[in-house]
C-alpha cells in the first residue's frame, strides 16, 4: 500500500494522545503531540510488544513490556532494550482528517 489512508478525524485523538489503527496488514500507532500528528509501527523491535499500550511521554512512547522508548516522530530508539528503530510513516492532514501512508 503506497497511498494515504484516512485513519480518523483530528479531533478523535486529544493532544497529547494516541490510538492504534490497522492500515492494510499493518498496525500503526498514531500520536498527537505538540500540535503535530506522527505515525510509527505499533510493534516494539525488542520483543514485538504493542507500543500503543505504552505510555506517551512527550515525543516518546514507552513499550509496556520492558520499557524500551521510541521517538514517535522518527521511530528511532531512545532507550534500550530495543536497539533497532521501528518504522515511521508519513502523515498528512486534509481538512479535519488524519491520513497515513504505509509503504509496502
Amino acid at each position: 500500500m503506497s497511498e494515504y489512508v484516512k485513519v480518523c478525524r483530528a479531533a478523535d485523538i486529544p493532544d497529547p494522545g494516541k490510538r492504534v489503527f490497522q492500515v492494510g496488514d499493518t498496525f500503526v500507532l498514531v500520536c498527537h503531540v505538540g500540535g503535530g500528528f506522527y505515525a510509527i509501527n505499533d510493534c516494539c523491535t525488542h520483543d514485538d510488544g504493542p507500543l500503543g499500550e505504552g505510555a506517551l511521554d512527550g515525543f516518546a512512547i514507552v513499550c509496556p513490556r520492558h520499557g524500551a522508548r521510541f521517538d514517535v516522530r522518527t521511530g528511532q530508539v531512545l532507550a534500550m532494550p530495543a536497539t533497532r528503530a521501528t518504522p515511521a510513516y508519513e502523515v498528512k492532514i486534509e481538512g479535519d482528517d488524519v491520513l497515513v501512508k504505509v509503504d509496502d
